[in-house]
């Protein structure tokens, strides 16, 4: 009998457990993006709801309408202010956003970083993709593309620390082609006009250097260089893009592009506030702590979302998987 009315005792708790009954009341948790406006954030914020619906608590979305550090950092500040659960952000530069974030940590305010990191900063932890690996598989893709061969332009923002890991993957994915040369890295500042100038300045200076492929190390540039080269008639370029923008995504079923790398935005907000609500009622009793050096740390220092390759041979399906979750 004190078994069975043990075994019952585990089961009600565990179902407790389960439903949360009543113990995320009230509760909100922000994501904060570097451009709220763009797809790629817009998905993440899809998927950070979703949780919130499972979890029956508040999502905030929050930051900058383009690509501002500065105003990142503010809507960071304001979030601070309102004492949430948890955040999750995208940094923008690291150096801007680093003091912020170590606010928030000493506001007991437990805070990881997804996509962009700051390793520096006192973040609990990076949710996001293995850029470096990223950088590899568009490294490998390119220089069978070219066939060992070709000159390349890279579009970039050398404040994000994950572009710059992309970029480390292209190069050493290149070092067994010598004769695929980096003669460009152009920093598109976060505005995708800066690439569309570029790639057409390239074109008008042709004759002189002849650039082969475009390399794409974030999401706004690809359908920038792709739609110059459509609209001139441009054939036999490469260009490697990054993400899953519509656009983008049209230019590879059109062959003007082709490939690019996909990260899981979704995945990354929706994990993220799952983790962030662990932590809430973990209740560590020093965010502050060097977690990523203790053998026995109750959290992770890094979760790997993945990554994958989507070119004509795959890019229907990925449509259509799109479609079925989000219904668009």
């Amino acid at each position: 009998m004190k078994t069975r009315s043990a075994a019952f005792l585990l089961l009600l708790a565990s179902a407790f457990a389960l439903c949360g009954c009543g113990e995320h009341s009230g509760e909100t948790y922000t994501l904060i993006a570097n451009n709220i406006k763009i797809p790629y954030w817009q998905s993440a914020n899809a998927g950070f709801v979703h949780a919130a619906g499972q979890l029956q608590v508040t999502a905030v979305f929050d930051g900058p309408a383009r690509y501002d550090p500065a105003g990142e950092r503010d809507a960071l500040d304001r979030a601070i202010q309102k004492k949430p659960a948890g955040i999750l952000i995208s940094v923008a530069d690291p150096d801007v956003l680093k003091d912020s974030i170590n606010n928030a940590i000493a506001a007991g305010i437990p805070l990881i970083t997804v996509d962009s990191d700051a390793p520096s900063s006192k973040r609990l932890f990076f949710i996001g993709t293995n850029n470096y690996q990223a950088g590899l598989s568009g490294g490998k893709r390119l220089a069978q593309e070219l066939k060992g061969k070709g000159s390349v332009a890279v579009f970039t923002m050398p404040s994000q620390t994950n572009l710059n890991e992309r970029l480390r993957g292209y190069k050493d994915a290149l070092e067994s082609s010598p004769q695929i040369k980096l003669v460009h890295i152009v920093d598109v500042k976060g505005d995708p006009r800066i690439a569309f100038d570029t790639t057409t300045q390239f074109l008008a200076n042709d004759k002189k250097e002849h650039i082969d492929a475009f390399v794409c190390l974030e999401a706004l540039s690809g359908k920038e260089v792709a739609t110059v080269l459509d609209e001139n008639g441009i054939k036999g370029r490469t260009i490697i893009a990054m993400d899953t923008d519509p656009d983008t995504l049209r230019f590879i079923q059109k062959g003007v592009i082709a490939a690019t790398i996909s990260q899981k935005p979704f995945t990354m907000a929706f994990v993220g506030l799952k983790m962030l609500d662990s932590l809430h009622h973990q209740n560590l009793a020093n965010l502050s702590a060097d977690w990523a050096h203790d053998n026995f740390a109750p959290i992770p220092a890094f979760v790997d979302t993945g990554s994958d390759v989507v070119d004509k041979t795959n890019v229907d399906a990925f449509l259509s998987a799109t479609k079925s979750l989000t219904g668009e």
